[in-house]
C-alpha cells in the first residue's frame, strides 16, 4: 500500500519509524475498508484476513430470522434447566404500595391498569341520571353557557388578584405576593367559561350528621350509623371531638358525628334518589335556597328527621330504627364547576328545585 494513500498523521508515523509500517497499513486497511467489500464477503462465502478482526455478526448482514428464535423459545424448559432459583426480587410482580415520587425507580402503574392496586373494574353500565347527563344535559349546558368571541376580539387585561410589594425595603425582595384587601384569607375561584373540556358534573357527594344525643348515650351513634349506611351504601366515618367544651357537655375524644363520601355511580344514585323519591314527598318544601353555596361550585342542603324517614331504605325497615333516635343529616354536592351559578345550572338541569334570589 502506497504511503500517499494514508492520512497525513499516519504518513508522518510511517516516515518516522519504518518498522511498524506494515502493521499500520493493515490496521488502516481494516479501519477504512469500504462497505461494499464487507457486504460482498459473506456472499462469496469467504472472509478476508483483513476483516477477521471485525465483528463476526452484524444486524445488517445476519441471516437469522427472529421468527425462528421466537418459536424455539420455551420458557418452561428454560426454567426446568435452571440449576438455581432466581433472587426473590424477580418474583415480585405487584406494584409498589406507596408512591415515592417521580424519580423513584419503581413507579406504580396507572389506575386504569388491572395490575394496579387502585384498579376498579367498570363502569359496566351507567345509572339513569348519569345516562341523562351524558346524552342530554352536558350538551345543553355547553350550548347555554357558550360565549362567542369573534376573531380579532381584544381581551381587556385584568388587574392582578394578588398585590405586589413596592420594593421600598430590601426585605420585600423575593417575598410572595400579598392577598387582596378586605376580610378573608382565601381568594374565590374565577368563573371559567364552559367548553367541551370543563362541562360541570357531579364529582362527590358528602353526607354528614352531627348526633347530639351521642354525648349521653352511644346508642344514638349506632342508630345513625346504620341509617347512613343503608341510605348511602358507604360505611360512615366516625369523628371524635377534638376539644372539651363544658357548656355543651362535650368531652375530648367523644364520638359525635358521622360522614359518608360517595363518588361516581354511588353519587349519581344518591342524587337521583333525592330528586325523584324524597323531594316530591316532603310536605310544604319550597326547595333549596338560592343563596346556598361556597362560591366554589359546591351546593349544600339538609334533611330533617321527617325527611330522612322518606328514603326508601329507611321506610321499608322503619321498625328497625327507634323513632326518637333517627337523626337528620346534611348533604353537600361537590361539582367541578368554578362558581355557584354554574353549579346551580347543573343541578337545576338534573331536577333540583331552587327558590328565592339566586346569588352568584
Amino acid at each position: 500500500m502506497a504511503l500517499r494513500e494514508l492520512p497525513s498523521s499516519l504518513r508522518r508515523m510511517a516516515l518516522r519509524d519504518a518498522r511498524p509500517t506494515a502493521a499500520i497499513a493493515s490496521k488502516c486497511l481494516r479501519r477504512y475498508a469500504s462497505g461494499e467489500a464487507v457486504a460482498a464477503a459473506p456472499a462469496r462465502g469467504e472472509v478476508p484476513e483483513d476483516f477477521r478482526d471485525l465483528e463476526s455478526e452484524s444486524s445488517l448482514f445476519t441471516a437469522f430470522s427472529p421468527d425462528e428464535k421466537i418459536k424455539a423459545y420455551d420458557p418452561i424448559k428454560r426454567t426446568q434447566a435452571r440449576k438455581r432459583e432466581l433472587p426473590p426480587s424477580r418474583y415480585q410482580y405487584r406494584s409498589p404500595r406507596y408512591y415515592r415520587g417521580p424519580l423513584h425507580p419503581h413507579q406504580p402503574p396507572p389506575k386504569s391498569d388491572p395490575s394496579s392496586r387502585e384498579f376498579i373494574p367498570g363502569p359496566f353500565s351507567y345509572t339513569r341520571l348519569e345516562q341523562t347527563y351524558q346524552s342530554t344535559i352536558a350538551p345543553d349546558l355547553m350550548t347555554l353557557a357558550y360565549v362567542h368571541k369573534p376573531p380579532g376580539t381584544v381581551t381587556i387585561p385584568k388587574s392582578d388578584r394578588l398585590r405586589t410589594w413596592d420594593d421600598s425595603s430590601p426585605y420585600h425582595k423575593g417575598r410572595p405576593k400579598r392577598g387582596p384587601r378586605g376580610p378573608g384569607e382565601t381568594l374565590r375561584l374565577i368563573e371559567q367559561d364552559i367548553n367541551w373540556r370543563n362541562i360541570p358534573k357531579i364529582e362527590e357527594v358528602t353526607v354528614h350528621s352531627y348526633i347530639k344525643g351521642a354525648l349521653e348515650d352511644s346508642a344514638y351513634l349506632h342508630v345513625a350509623g346504620m341509617l347512613l349506611l343503608s341510605v348511602t351504601g358507604v360505611r360512615p366515618t366516625v369523628h371524635k371531638a377534638r376539644h372539651s367544651e363544658g357548656r355543651f357537655g362535650l368531652r375530648k375524644g367523644t364520638p359525635v358525628s358521622l360522614t359518608c363520601n360517595m363518588r361516581g355511580e354511588q353519587a349519581y344514585d344518591f342524587v337521583d334518589k333525592c330528586i325523584n323519591l324524597v323531594f316530591p314527598r316532603i310536605k310544604d318544601w319550597p326547595g333549596i335556597a338560592g343563596t346556598t353555596g361556597d362560591s366554589s361550585g359546591n351546593i349544600s342542603f339538609g334533611f330533617t328527621r321527617e325527611g330522612a324517614i322518606l328514603f326508601p331504605e329507611v321506610e321499608i325497615n322503619y321498625d328497625m330504627y327507634p323513632p326518637k333516635m333517627i337523626p337528620g343529616f346534611h348533604v353537600t354536592i361537590k361539582t367541578t364547576a368554578t362558581s355557584d351559578r354554574h353549579a346551580r345550572m347543573l343541578l337545576t338541569a338534573l331536577g333540583v328545585p331552587f327558590y328565592g334570589k339566586l346569588i352568584d
